[in-house]
């Protein structure tokens, strides 16, 4: 008891430090725009930091990546640790003081539902907004007088203006990249995952274009005026460099065009491609404003050439898939072969490749499988929506079977933990497809009822669909290899709406075809990528990566920049500075990456040897068509029975989710919701409301299908 409550004191006292870090790295973007900061602060770091290993390049470093990759470091650390505890803890658990934060503060609006601790962010953002663009023009005016270059006054102030867009698009800038790093500890660590936190990506995106552009039209306009229109095409290899902000600039505004959502919808592979220019954009934007200045947004970038890199290379692999589930409204399950020593929480996501359909095209699904309860297997379900998962459907459906499907997989990413064992009542509420998530949560509480004596909250599942045919998505909370568990301990009580019809039709009965897909040798189980220990990996490869990169810096520098510096008397290029930088630093990370990607599938192949051996020695007699099977039996079974009896069906109604919610008993009600937006602020608005009851406590989430 000692230990454990020695061992909370110091995770507190690490938080605490990783937030007194953050603060002081917020203070210096506050303090970036007063002349205290470039006059008085800034020099002395300078002076402090110059050396012939890294010259004026070390306080940038300094100032700017190391803070925040310290703080991503020492977080994998703590969402290890609490990985760990989650994976061995199956008690319940009483919630922590985030938790109140994590509740909805604001319900409608351009971000949607929006927790009390996002919120204090975006505030937090907005605020050195308006900060950072009101001191850089009142300190910058100041100095702006007639006659200044010949220049009218207004002339001087609109290329003030112009520079001043530019310094607070660079703050925007630094933030970009951090909600798109999907396996990000920054993200984990305040409890949001990349899919959540997309929407910031994308108001930042529209933020960071809108400054930028504006930037750059002022700084036309002030050419235009002055007769310096020719500055438009210079290359400066010394200092700002103007054509190449302006080729940033445009590769910027063609990722910004295509990605509204009436364009990304109807014509998403154009998207796709052009969204790709961010490697153009951001290498000149380096050597636009050169390697040192760039350091400002290099913290968020750098996590995500991490993030992006790994991904790639489990994109390469070919994950094997054992077999696929044909339902009758038009969804298929996937069920892959997983390591059985990889676990992760309910809720989590894949995206996945079938190169047959589209090469180039990754989709996320929720995975509806239990770790715990599918040890050796991890499922996801595709309801056929889009162009895309109607071909997948086809082809699983068509009447001459495949006997193979070559898929690749990234994932899966997910919640560090997802302890639904706090409250005492849990309300689900889905609408649609939006149900898969929750199968997963499920799923888990069935194997946790069934296997670890824990005591399960009672469950309350409300599900919406449009035709009775969907119904039959409920069959698959449990799986495949279930039928021996007891599903009356879960206490689960299942409402289900078909709003659209007002009986079962005929084929809502229709059973199930199963496909059994022959195995391929070259093929792999899903694993993580950095194996079990995945966060202590990241932590080794965000350290060591960094590390490496300035041990590689300081030596070009002092061995190659600086002996050029002072035998030829002469600076040397900053432009070709840059260049080697941004080399240096994607060598450092490639090579980290790959090691520990490779150990880890190395110890992946091994642990796996076993499995594949029973695999390979048991014979396949039968021809894929052989394969398929009909539900019949499976909903014969026991488990089924009283899954059926725990189901109630209502047509042609809604939920009357305020009136199902007001009645909901306990002393801790966790609402969970997985469904249209509309949906999700329904649910959010009666439980922050207070009016309703005072013991829900909302939790939202974001499902892909």
């Amino acid at each position: 008891m000692s230990s454990s409550a020695g061992m909370k004191t110091l995770e507190s006292m690490v938080l605490l430090l990783l937030m007194m870090v953050f603060v002081g790295y917020m203070m210096i973007w506050i303090m970036m725009p007063t002349n205290t900061f470039y006059l008085n602060w800034f020099p002395h770091i300078l002076k402090k930091t110059d050396s012939t290993y890294f010259e004026k390049q070390g306080a940038e470093v300094l100032i700017y990546p190391f803070p925040i990759l310290f703080i991503a470091t020492v977080g994998c650390f703590l969402l290890h640790r609490r990985k760990k505890k989650a994976d061995e803890n199956n008690q319940r658990v009483k919630g922590s003081f985030w938790a109140s934060w994590k509740r909805p503060a604001l319900v409608k609006g351009p971000l949607g539902i929006v927790s009390w601790i996002e919120l204090s962010f975006v505030v937090m953002v907005i605020a050195l907004l308006v900060w950072s663009i009101s001191s850089y023009l009142h300190n910058m005016f100041a100095t702006a007088h007639a006659g200044v270059k010949g220049e009218q006054v207004w002339e001087t102030k609109l290329s003030i203006v112009a520079l001043a867009l530019g310094l607070v698009g660079n703050f925007c800038l630094s933030l970009l990249f951090f909600p798109v790093s999907r396996g990000s500890s920054i993200l984990h660590l305040i409890g949001l995952t990349s899919e959540a936190s997309f929407k910031y990506h994308v108001w930042l995106g529209h933020i960071v274009m809108t400054l930028f552009t504006a930037h750059g039209l002022c700084y036309i306009i002030y050419w235009a005026n002055t007769s310096q229109i020719f500055l438009m095409f210079n290359w400066d290899n010394f200092a700002i460099c103007n054509l190449a902000g302006e080729i940033a600039l445009l590769a910027g505004l063609a990722m910004w065009a295509t990605s509204f959502p009436r364009i990304r919808r109807k014509m998403f592979e154009l998207f796709f491609y052009t969204h790709h220019l961010y490697i153009v954009f951001v290498v000149l934007y380096v050597f636009h404003v050169k390697f040192s200045y760039a350091c400002t947004m290099l913290p968020g970038f750098y996590l995500f050439i991490i993030d992006r890199f790994l991904r790639f290379l489990q994109s390469q692999q070919r994950i094997r898939l054992v077999s696929a589930r044909v339902l009758p409204c038009e969804a298929v399950e996937l069920n892959f072969s997983k390591n059985p020593g990889h676990s992760y929480s309910p809720t989590s996501m894949v995206f996945v490749n079938v190169p047959s359909i589209s090469k180039l095209q990754w989709h996320p699904f929720s995975v509806t499988s239990s770790s715990k309860l599918d040890a050796d297997k991890l499922s996801i379900v595709i309801k056929s929506e889009g162009n895309w998962s109607q071909n997948l459907y086809q082809k699983l459906s068509s009447t001459q079977p495949i006997d193979r499907l070559q898929v690749s997989v990234e994932g899966p990413y997910g919640p560090v933990s997802n302890n639904m064992l706090r409250h005492d009542t849990i309300v689900m509420v889905s609408g649609g497809s939006g149900i898969t998530p929750l199968i997963s949560i499920i799923r888990e509480l069935l194997f946790l009822a069934n296997y670890s004596g824990t005591k399960t909250p009672q469950i309350l599942l409300i599900c919406a669909f449009r035709r009775s045919l969907d119904l039959t998505m409920l069959n698959l909370i449990l799986p495949v290899s279930g039928t021996d568990l007891d599903i009356s301990c879960l206490q689960l009580q299942i409402e289900a709406y078909v709003t659209r019809e007002r009986e079962a039709t005929s084929n809502s009965h229709k059973p199930f075809q199963t496909i059994c897909f022959k195995p391929d040798p070259s093929d792999v189980p899903v694993s993580a990528i950095l194996g079990q220990n995945s966060w202590l990996w990241l932590a080794m490869i965000i350290s060591s990566s960094f590390v490496i990169f300035l041990v590689l810096l300081g030596i070009l520098t002092r061995f190659y920049i600086y002996p050029n510096e002072h035998d030829y008397k002469m600076m040397y290029s900053e432009s070709s500075r840059s260049a080697l930088s941004m080399l240096l630093l994607c060598v450092s990370i490639a090579t980290t990456a790959t090691a520990g990607f490779l150990w880890n599938k190395k110890q992946s192949v091994k642990e796996m040897g076993q499995i594949q051996a029973i695999d390979a020695s048991t014979p396949i007699t039968t021809s894929p068509s052989a394969c398929y099977s009909s539900g019949d039996q499976e909903l014969e079974s026991l488990p089924h029975r009283s899954f059926v009896e725990s189901t109630k069906v209502h047509y042609d109604r809604r939920p009357d989710l305020k009136g199902i919610l007001f009645d909901c008993e306990g002393s801790s009600i966790g609402v969970l919701v997985s469904g249209p937006r509309r949906m999700r602020q329904e649910v959010a608005a009666i439980c922050s409301s207070g009016l309703v009851n005072n013991n829900l406590h909302y939790h939202s989430m974001s499902f892909s299908r």
